[in-house]
């Protein structure tokens, strides 16, 4: 218990292992088709006044949760209020728990690309459905990335997270920027840095305004008991807010560049930006493999995108441990061995839903799509609102005086916060929730 509430060793480990979390796939990955399905530069507005608002007042909202407690998510809902509102906790561990085995699969595809870019391997449309319904091969893939990530949790918040962060962090942003230069440089990508820039509100729907909405919730890691654990570690003397904004505005920054660095390479070779999911592991290696110097960048994108998966699972693997470690007293590094194991266990089946398990369906359902379902549909939304009613209403104006840190005085803003928090946001959010189910 020591260990684990040590906290942060500084502000800036805070903010890189909570802009970390934040940045993952999410970013990367999905970002860029999602956008390029939905008219490019328009969505992109109204995802950054959503972000910038929504999303920021509920990942605040979080960090207060978690900071006025030095509690895991269930702990920190009881020691604050009790009743019922521990529930709201046990729903953001669960997601987490729901989250990682199937984030582990897509994070080991990322390890299987570093290889396959490397050694020259074949990376088309055809090799990929074939590599992801070769069940040993996702197996094998996605038992090493949730090694890797139990390995770096096994440190500890200093020792293991903020350490590796802050190497993790700066190597995605340094590959990033190269991206963009190489992407915004080649012949013809001034189309896709139109499309990109260039706002067409008559594609804007309502499905779009629901897409970025969703986006926004995804990607800041909100929801899911990530921001109340870190949140926990966080010492009294410092602004959240200003903790907040650099944490939002870094994952932000990312999902741009990430959308920069692949809408013009996807334009100057004629492909279409709107392929959803397959943009990434069949649209960019047929991009790279065009490009002058493609081997190198394609090498570096996928290290890039499985850096972005390794800083998101530890801080899912974080809020189980932290929570089991809290609740009953236990030693930290064997529940990170055992929840580790239990996790690999869970993302097999997930693993297998392309191949071999494919014909297993539970309520018409792959065992993958039924845990981002239950998790991301669901569950994410379900805490989200949770959090947000319980700042708004039940932990006001205490919450409020948490925004000022030691000194206890609330912010002259903090009233629309509360307003963000007490209304906006949930009846948003419930928005997505309804439209998920």
């Amino acid at each position: 218990m020591a260990e684990q509430r040590a906290g942060w060793k500084s502000r800036t480990g805070f903010v890189v292992a909570a802009a970390g979390s934040a940045v993952g796939l999410g970013n990367i990955w999905r970002f860029p088709y999602v956008a390029g399905e939905n008219g490019g530069a328009a969505f992109i507005l109204i995802y950054l006044a959503i972000i910038f608002t929504v999303g920021f007042s509920v990942l605040l909202a979080e960090q207060a949760i978690g900071r006025a407690a030095h509690r895991s998510p269930a702990g920190a809902f009881r020691v604050l209020k009790g009743g019922l509102w521990p529930i709201v906790g046990y729903i953001g561990v669960l997601t987490a728990f729901f989250i990682l085995p199937f984030y582990s699969v897509v994070g080991g595809w990322t390890f299987a690309y570093v290889w396959k870019t490397v050694v020259g391997a074949s990376v088309d449309s055809a090799a990929f459905g074939g590599f992801i319904a070769d069940g040993w091969a996702t197996v094998g893939y996605h038992a090493l990335f949730i090694g890797v990530t139990a390995l770096i949790v096994l440190g500890g918040v200093q020792g293991g997270i903020e350490r590796y962060a802050r190497i993790l962090m700066p190597a995605l942003l340094v590959i990033l920027v190269i991206l963009v230069i190489r992407a915004v440089t080649l012949p013809g990508a001034e189309k896709g840095i139109a499309f990109y820039i260039t706002p067409d509100f008559s594609k804007l729907t309502l499905d779009s305004i629901h897409a970025a909405l969703s986006q926004a919730f995804f990607s800041i890691s909100v929801g899911m008991g990530v921001m109340i654990t870190y949140g926990s570690y966080i010492a009294k003397t410092e602004k959240l807010a200003g903790d907040a904004t650099w944490v939002v505005g870094l994952d932000t920054g990312v999902a741009l560049l990430s959308g920069l660095a692949i809408m013009p390479a996807v334009f100057a070779f004629g492909m279409d930006p709107g392929q959803g999911p397959g943009l990434t592991f069949v649209t960019l290696p047929a991009v790279f493999a065009q490009m002058p110097g493609g081997y190198v960048f394609g090498v570096l994108f996928f290290v890039m995108l499985s850096l972005a998966a390794m800083t998101s699972a530890m801080s899912l693997l974080e809020v189980v441990v932290a929570h089991v470690t809290d609740e009953f007293n236990c030693g930290r590094k064997p529940m990170v061995i055992l929840f580790g194991g239990i996790m690999f266990l869970l993302g097999i089946p997930a693993a297998l839903s392309f191949g071999a398990g494919k014909e297993f369906l539970i309520f018409g359902k792959t065992v993958f799509d039924l845990m981002e379902f239950i998790s991301t549909g669901i569950l994410l939304p379900v805490g989200a609102i949770g959090i947000s009613l319980f700042v708004g209403w039940a932990f006001w104006p205490k919450a409020g005086e948490e925004l000022g840190g030691e000194h206890g005085d609330a912010p002259s803003w903090a009233p629309v916060w509360r307003w963000m928090c007490g209304i906006v946001a949930p009846l948003l959010i419930l928005w997505i929730l309804i439209a998920a189910l």
